[in-house]
């Protein structure tokens, strides 16, 4: 089979890759000039593990290869892939579909016979109706089908997500689609993955809900996290024992600074605006969306705290500004939130981050970047750790203190535990986890005591109660 990824970003590069590994042969086709250059000398554009052996083994082998010419990458294909961006709307907030129409448009131009026309970019329920509304209207005698194939790639671990994943939600009516489809994820129904064939609305609405779910739960935890820090309850511990319910799940319930990255953030408002478009308000993702954009303030707020209320003329040392590890990925960081407030309250930052400091020298220029975690740590007045990178797991405590100004940390990924920490000589502060003194408990009044049968009231009689 031959297929073409329109888009050569994160989506539409790792997809491409893992279809070439299942022995599909896949053109990759991108307007930047740029990065294609890149690829075809076996630069990676982005940061994904494992992805750079992945690629270069398949373009060896001659089953993925990189283009600007999309006539050239449709000719012929069993499949088109549109992979490309779907950024929030500037103004309202709605997914930007231009980047999927014109894909829709460059297809219709060059596609020269049968090919099933793959949305694998985030979109909103109802836009595969309108990408096969363009091609029809462009060519009205071309014979195609249009399928939603939603990603559910996690940045860190996209090459196994696509290997070895959940399920593989495919939406289309068409019988031909679905025979074209099969055959792509042949490799997959061979280990007995889930393959859910859905209509098209369904499919790009099961994406939403996912992410949206997601989103809730990690807000969800947060939130109780503030309680917990107010009772003297331990959040991990409440994690734990919420999460053994098989009902619920343990994952995606660890406290931290709020959600960030390409997806939570854009998706879940994509589909709060899509619900007030249909009028079926979605309140519960409205809260959501308000309450994570409000706890990235309330991190930069806590920083503060820990530093006696006030950080003007001090020096916060940053470890990690990526929204998680395992990627260079910038986009809508707590990090992008938290540090700007720091510097407004007067404070300088020192940051380090193993991979995204490139992207994040655009986005925070007024932060001193520095060589690794400890030159970060020089005289400053706390050190802050913002993502759990594998590497600030075992921070030499004592080499540490030495460095620092002040001996203060803060903890927003709960990496640390309050003992070693604070017998190391330093102030703690985490995320949901009681300090030393546990606060007093308020109690509920107790019940006043059941009064005398003979002021109550006459007994029921069993019989009464037959009847």
């Amino acid at each position: 089979m031959r297929i073409a990824v329109i888009g050569s970003g994160y989506v539409g590069l790792v997809s491409g890759a893992c279809f070439s590994e299942f022995g599909v042969d896949v053109v990759c086709v991108d307007k930047d000039e740029g990065k294609i250059a890149r690829l075809l000398k076996g630069e990676i554009p982005i940061y994904e593990p494992g992805l750079d052996t992945l690629v270069a083994d398949n373009v060896a082998s001659g089953r993925l290869t990189f283009t600007t010419d999309i006539k050239t990458a449709v000719a012929g294909a069993d499949a088109v892939f549109i992979a490309v961006g779907t950024p929030s709307r500037r103004g309202d907030g709605h997914a930007d579909l231009s980047y999927v129409y014109g894909a829709a448009m460059d297809i219709a131009a060059h596609l020269t016979g049968y090919a099933v026309i793959v949305t694998k970019s985030t979109v909103p329920v109802g836009t595969g109706r309108q990408v096969e509304r363009i091609i029809r209207a462009a060519r009205p005698e071309l014979e195609f089908d249009v399928a939603s194939n939603p990603e559910f790639l996690r940045e860190g671990s996209a090459i196994n997500d696509f290997m070895r994943p959940d399920r593989v939600v495919i939406g289309t009516e068409s019988e031909r689609a679905q025979k074209v489809m099969r055959q792509l994820y042949r490799v997959l129904y061979l280990i007995e993955t889930p393959i859910m064939f859905t209509s098209l609305e369904t499919s790009e609405l099961i994406k939403y809900a996912a992410n949206t779910f997601l989103a809730t739960k990690i807000t969800f935890i947060n939130e109780i996290a503030d309680l917990c820090e107010k009772v003297g309850a331990n959040v991990h511990d409440v994690a734990k024992g919420i999460g053994l319910d098989g009902r619920i799940g343990k994952k995606f319930l660890h406290a931290g600074p709020g959600y960030g990255g390409s997806c939570f953030p854009k998706d879940t408002l994509a589909l709060v605006k899509t619900a007030q478009d249909y009028g079926a308000p979605l309140r519960i993702i409205e809260t959501v969306v308000d309450v994570n954009n409000k706890r990235k303030r309330q991190m930069a707020d806590k920083i503060i705290a820990a530093c006696g209320g006030d950080v003007k003329g001090k020096t916060i040392a940053v470890l990690g500004l990526t929204f998680k590890p395992n990627t260079d990925d910038m986009r809508d960081s707590p990090s992008l939130a938290i540090i700007p407030a720091l510097e407004d309250a007067g404070a300088t930052v020192r940051g380090f981050d193993p991979e995204g400091m490139d992207e994040a020298k655009h986005m925070l220029p007024k932060v001193v970047y520095c060589t690794d975690a400890y030159d970060a740590m020089k005289g400053a007045d706390a050190l802050v750790l913002l993502t759990e990178w594998n590497q600030f797991r075992n921070i030499d405590l004592p080499r540490a203190k030495s460095l620092m100004k002040a001996p203060v940390i803060v903890d927003l990924r709960n990496v640390y535990t309050a003992a070693d920490v604070k017998a190391a000589g330093f102030s703690y502060t985490s995320i949901g986890r009681p300090d030393v003194k546990v606060p007093d408990v308020k109690v509920p009044d107790p019940q006043p005591a059941a009064q005398p049968d003979a002021v109550a009231g006459p007994k029921l009689k069993v019989s009464n109660l037959r009847s």
